[in-house]
């Protein structure tokens, strides 16, 4: 198991390393493309159709396949997709390789945030999310290395991530026997996970499970929201350049897995609902720093609020098995990350327009009005839940 969580460890970087890319070298691509800045709201859509439609599905898919094959699959089409993106001519074909690369993403998440859940402790899931944050925090610097007056420059930090990501694929190839022979441990002593499959809406309708996709839906409106158009805040509010705008936001992706670092030990002692709230309160006062008239320097708010951010979504994934049970867990984390998906790129959507239209600066106040949407559908899931403990 030990070696194994390793090799998972590895996998989740290779989840993060392609999440910041496109925000971060976003203010030269559009240039490059001769697209209007707001058209990254489409890169949204697309994505995140692609990865929350694979979620929805994904628990029949590992059921059928093992979390294993399913994550060896993916990462080689994120590989397939990134180099696609790097040599796209136009836009159109650099979103068809954006459909692969949701569809990739989708499944690996789901497939190791219910591995991880069922058969690890929180501080792992934590650690886990942490590892994701390695690999977001990195290609941003990958990327700002390569930004230059040049409208084609960002390509070649698609290739090096890609390159990544292809190194990382390999190293599940030559572990899949390991995986499979624990995978087949686990499947013993879990029974229950051989469940047939359900229906969406009979899962649907079990008490706390809708406000608990929206407390992460509205999470994750936050987190697309300054991942893909933070970048584009700095330089359009502060008149930075955009491989400075890139560093800031490395700070941010560094500040989400700083938060999963403290989370990952706190959790030794917190639950998993403590270190949600603790997260949410954090990430609010962070969006107070960024709102603050300090000129760029507000701009350090990022590392706040990613360090807010840090145990949010791991730790509501993590507690979907405690909260709902085993039998369906592979089912509700992808309806989790399904859900979540789809309400965070409707929302970063609807910003995205709403700032090309207005301006940048209404940012911090969208946040603030999400930090509080989130913590209020967490609130009340958890008195959903503790209401069906007392009232079975």
């Amino acid at each position: 198991m030990t070696a194994l969580l390793i090799v998972i460890y590895i996998v989740f970087v290779s989840l993060g390393l392609p999440d910041s890319l496109f925000g971060a070298a976003w203010p030269v691509t559009h240039k490059d493309f001769g697209i209007d800045e707001s058209f990254a709201s489409y890169y949204g859509i697309i994505t995140g159709i692609c990865t929350g439609g694979v979620s929805f599905v994904a628990g029949k898919m590992l059921r059928k396949f093992g979390t294993a094959k399913v994550t060896l699959v993916s990462t080689f089409m994120t590989v397939a997709a990134l180099v696609g993106m790097s040599f796209s001519p136009n836009i159109v074909v650099m979103m068809i390789f954006a459909v692969l690369l949701g569809y990739g993403a989708g499944a690996i998440d789901t497939g190791l945030n219910n591995f991880v859940s069922l058969h690890y402790e929180a501080r792992h899931m934590n650690w886990l999310h942490c590892c994701w944050g390695l690999g977001v925090t990195i290609s941003p610097l990958i990327m700002s290395a390569f930004l230059s007056d040049e409208t084609s420059s960002w390509r070649m930090g698609y290739r090096i991530v890609a390159l990544l990501q292809f190194a990382i694929a390999f190293i599940i190839l030559l572990s899949l026997k390991k995986w499979d022979k624990v995978e087949k441990s686990i499947v013993k002593e879990n029974t229950e996970q051989t469940a047939g499959d359900a229906k969406l809406f009979d899962l649907l309708k079990i008490k706390g499970v809708i406000t608990s996709i929206l407390s992460m839906g509205l999470y994750c409106g936050m987190e697309f929201s300054i991942g893909t158009w933070g970048a584009t805040y700095a330089v359009n509010t502060f008149l930075i350049a955009p491989d400075e705008a890139a560093k800031w936001i490395s700070l941010y992706f560094g500040g989400i897995m700083l938060g999963r670092i403290i989370a990952g030990f706190a959790s030794m002692k917190l639950k998993d609902k403590t270190l949600i709230r603790a997260g949410i309160i954090t990430a609010f006062l962070g969006i107070i720093v960024f709102a603050l008239p300090l000129g760029k320097l507000s701009l350090v708010g990022f590392l706040l609020i990613g360090t807010g951010f840090g145990p949010i979504f791991p730790s509501i994934l993590h507690s979907v098995p405690e909260r709902f049970g085993i039998t369906y867990s592979a089912d509700l984390t992808g309806y989790h990350m399904g859900g979540a998906y789809g309400t965070g790129f409707a929302i970063q959507l609807i910003y995205g327009y709403a700032a090309s239209l207005i301006t940048f600066k209404i940012t911090p106040y969208v946040l603030l009005a999400l930090c509080a949407g989130v913590y209020i559908a967490n609130e009340v899931t958890l008195k959903t839940l503790k209401h069906n403990q007392h009232h079975p």
